[in-house]
C-alpha cells in the first residue's frame, strides 16, 4: 500500500508539474518593437478622414503597426509620471485594451509596451456578433477594472468607465485614419459569455470591442 501511495502522489505531482509547465509556455509575453511616434498625417486631415468601416481584409497587422496602435490608444507618453496618450478620471487608468487575432489573446502593458498572453486559441468570432470580427486580423476589447476606481459611486464607476474608453477609441480612430486602416467600434457583444472566455475577474467589465484591420478591396 505504501508503495502505491508514494507512486500516486509521483503521477500527481507529474500532471501538476506538466500542466504549470504548460501554462507557463502558454503565458508568454512578446514585447513590442519601439512605436514610430514621429510619423502620420497632420489632424486636421484625419480628422476629416475618420470614420467606421465593417468591411476588413484578412491580411495580418505588422508587429510595427500592432506596436505603433497600441500606443497611439493608451501608451505612455509621459515615462517620467507613467500617464497615457488619452486621459482617464483621477488617472485611475482602469482600462486594459486586449487584443484577440489569429494567434490568441492578449493583453496590452504599456508599462514594458508588451503583449502578454491570456489565451493561445484564436476567439475573434466570440468578440462580437457580426460576421466580420471573426475574420478581421484584430479586435481589442476594452475592459475596465472597477477596483482601481477607489470608493467612487457605482454610478460614477459607470460613467467614467465608458467615458475613458471613448476616448481611448476615438485614438484608435484618429490612427487608423492616419495609416489607412478601417475601424469600427462596437457594443453589439455577448458580454456575460466572452467574459466566461476570457477569464475576466468579477472586477472586471467590458465596455466596447473594436475591430481594426487594412480594408477589403
Amino acid at each position: 500500500m505504501k508503495t502505491i501511495f508514494v507512486k500516486c502522489h509521483i503521477v500527481l505531482f507529474v500532471i501538476a508539474f506538466s500542466s504549470t509547465l504548460a501554462l507557463a509556455q502558454e503565458l508568454k509575453s512578446i514585447k513590442l518593437p519601439a512605436p514610430q511616434t514621429d510619423g502620420g498625417k497632420p489632424l486636421m486631415y484625419v480628422l476629416k478622414e475618420r470614420k467606421s468601416s465593417r468591411t476588413f481584409s484578412t491580411k495580418p497587422l505588422s508587429p510595427q503597426m500592432i506596436s505603433n496602435l497600441l500606443w497611439a490608444a493608451y501608451g505612455i507618453n509621459r515615462p517620467d509620471s507613467g500617464k497615457r496618450t488619452a486621459p482617464s478620471a483621477h488617472n485611475w487608468q482602469e482600462t486594459d485594451i486586449y487584443l484577440a487575432n489569429a494567434d490568441g489573446l492578449y493583453v496590452y502593458d504599456a508599462k514594458t509596451h508588451a503583449l502578454n498572453s491570456v489565451l493561445s486559441k484564436d476567439i475573434r468570432a466570440e468578440t462580437g456578433v457580426q460576421k466580420f470580427v471573426k475574420s478581421a486580423p484584430v479586435n481589442l476589447v476594452y475592459v475596465a477594472d472597477l477596483s482601481k476606481m477607489g470608493d467612487a459611486s457605482p454610478e460614477d464607476k459607470t460613467l467614467y468607465s465608458a467615458a475613458n474608453t471613448g476616448f481611448i477609441s476615438q485614438n484608435v480612430y484618429l490612427f487608423c485614419a492616419s495609416e489607412g486602416l478601417s475601424t469600427v467600434v462596437r457594443a453589439w457583444i455577448d458580454k456575460d459569455k466572452l467574459a466566461g472566455i476570457m477569464k475576466l475577474k468579477p472586477s472586471q467589465r467590458i465596455i466596447l470591442s473594436q475591430t481594426i484591420g487594412y480594408p477589403d478591396k
